[in-house]
């Protein structure tokens, strides 16, 4: 049971050999964390015994709190209220058709939609409006129980040092096992049949045949929470658009013998695509695939550049020309690092530090046949199935990562008072606010409804009815988390120009931006996409014009 003292016992440990500090009614020891303590020991020093509440807002950010909390706190005051327990999670629902995908409700029945639980700090707009008791049709208690179990991974897993691990440009190895282990991998495939023929793990809260996108969504988007994208892009980005391919065009020989070991977190996977020279024109690309003589191996050479994981990965889903020019000439591989011939170098790049961004050289490597997916010279349909899933990832975590720039703006203007008042009290700050807002709910309610058109449509409607609407909303979705990176950056002032501290998480999420904006198609490539793309798909619907 944690100890109660009054200001004064705490008043009583003020000296550098007894050194106790008070923030938010909670008491800390500090007498040993002196020596680590970036600041020094005369600041501390400085507020021994007193409430330093103040001055710890001033220059920390909440992750320093859960990451030091359970080491140093020793006790409460006895003016802090006791905090209810927290309610327990709800049992799973039924095993029955999810609400996302039952068969549409007559008007007079409103019962089914009735709002759910709220959770987390209820700051507007700094979550879904379903985590607000907001009516939604697409989430039901499973939903509820996963993000209830997702953000309490990230909360103490992976907030508390996610910083650390961006500055080591490297995540721990058991965070990705884990990932595997709880289930959450396997459930990032970009389909709502969750893989049990391939692994043993389950999600906790979620049976594999409840599982649906939406699922899917909850976890990229509470994972994103950490503020990270070299994080999110470490556990889940290689992972996330090297896997589907294997999964959904793979021979069911290759899959059994690759997807345990990579859904189980113990084998790696990336997609190599881009090369130095070709980009979002994928029908460019060079990287070459050559039949043995005895026609048992592909052998292939070339060169990958700007491949996320590809340092740490065992495995490389890699576009090949088998063919001819131009998109009918294109293959896609399964080649393992183990055949030899493959040669890793990471490469410095301006954000997302711990994603293991990577340069592939591919010298006569021997790939056996075997190792195709889908059809030789038919690989264009796989590359371009597989991007709607990379990009509706890449929508997910720029609305996160909007939602905490705004999330963490809201906070510091209630507490930063400049000219006598807080910064909320200030209208040209509310109105930051409210376009970063109006931006977020516009872009997520559109990816909600993109979600629910995936889940209806089979993959070959979806690719070609979807594939425009999804390529604008990536666009969107970036736009906005440059606008909202960039406001609140102004918010913050010098605070967000230096790294680590209360700023912290704008200054690393600012870094980041340009990561979401190129890869997976560049904005103006994505626009021009969605236009093209739509105006076709309905010139074959019955476009009157």
């Amino acid at each position: 049971m944690s100890k109660t003292f009054t200001t004064a016992d705490v008043a009583a440990h003020n000296s550098p050999s007894d050194l106790f500090i008070i923030v938010d009614e909670d008491v800390y020891d500090l007498t040993k964390f002196q020596d680590d303590h970036p600041g020094g020991k005369k600041i501390l020093t400085r507020v021994a015994g007193k409430d330093a509440s103040k001055q710890f807002w001033k220059y920390h950010n909440a992750g320093i709190l859960k990451k030091y909390k359970a080491k140093l706190q020793v006790g409460s005051l006895d003016t802090k209220k006791s905090e209810a327990p927290p309610p327990p999670p709800p049992a799973p629902a039924p095993a029955a058709a999810p609400v996302a995908t039952s068969a549409p409700i007559a008007k007079a029945d409103k019962s089914q939609f009735e709002p759910l639980e709220e959770f987390g700090d209820m700051i507007p707009y700094a979550d879904p409006s379903w985590y607000q008791t907001y009516h939604s049709p697409y989430h039901n208690e499973t939903h509820v129980a996963l993000r209830a179990e997702i953000r309490a991974f990230v909360e103490e897993k992976i907030e508390p040092f996610v910083t650390e691990w961006d500055e080591a440009k490297e995540v721990p190895e058991a965070i990705y096992k884990e990932m595997g282990t709880r289930g959450y991998l396997a459930g990032l495939m970009g389909s709502d049949n969750f893989p049990t023929e391939y692994t043993n793990n389950r999600v906790a809260s979620v049976a594999p045949e409840q599982w649906d996108l939406f699922h899917e969504l909850i976890v990229t988007d509470e994972l994103s929470r950490a503020a990270s994208g070299g994080f999110v892009w470490n556990v889940i980005g290689g992972f996330g658009i090297g896997c589907p391919p294997i999964m959904h065009f793979g021979s069911e020989a290759l899959k059994k013998r690759i997807l345990p070991g990579i859904l189980n977190g113990d084998k790696r996977v990336c997609l190599a695509i881009t090369e130095p020279d070709a980009g979002s024109d994928v029908a460019s690309l060079g990287c070459e695939a050559k039949l043995s003589e005895d026609g048992k191996h592909y052998i292939v050479n070339g060169e990958k550049k700007w491949i996320t994981n590809g340092i740490w990965s065992d495995y490389f889903t890699v576009a090949v020309r088998t063919g001819k020019p131009g998109m009918n000439g294109l293959s896609v591989l399964l080649i393992e690092r183990e055949a030899g011939g493959v040669t890793t170098r990471r490469m410095d790049c301006q954000g997302v530090w711990s994603s293991g961004t990577t340069y592939i050289t591919f010298e006569d490597v021997k790939v056996p046949v075997e190792n195709l997916i889908g059809k030789e010279n038919q690989g264009f349909k796989v590359i371009m199935t597989n991007f709607n899933h990379e990009r509706i990832g890449i929508i997910i975590q720029c609305i996160r990562f909007s939602r905490v720039c705004y999330s963490e703006c809201v906070s510091y203007a209630h507490k930063r008072r400049t000219f006598g008042v807080p910064l909320i009290k200030h209208p040209v700050i509310r109105l930051k606010l409210a376009h970063m807002a109006r931006q977020i709910e516009a872009s997520y309610a559109w990816l909600e409804n993109l979600i629910f058109q995936c889940q209806r449509m089979d993959q070959t409607e979806a690719m070609l009815k979807l594939g425009g609407a999804i390529a604008s909303l990536k666009a969107q979705s970036t736009v906005t988390f440059e606008y909202c990176a960039r406001e609140a950056s102004q918010i913050f002032g010098g605070l967000s120009y230096s790294r680590g501290g209360q700023g912290g998480k704008i200054e690393r999420l600012y870094r980041d931006v340009r990561a979401y904006a190129i890869p997976g198609g560049s904005e103006e490539i994505m626009l021009d996409l969605s236009i093209r793309q739509a105006l076709k798909v309905h010139e074959i619907l019955g476009m009157k014009l």
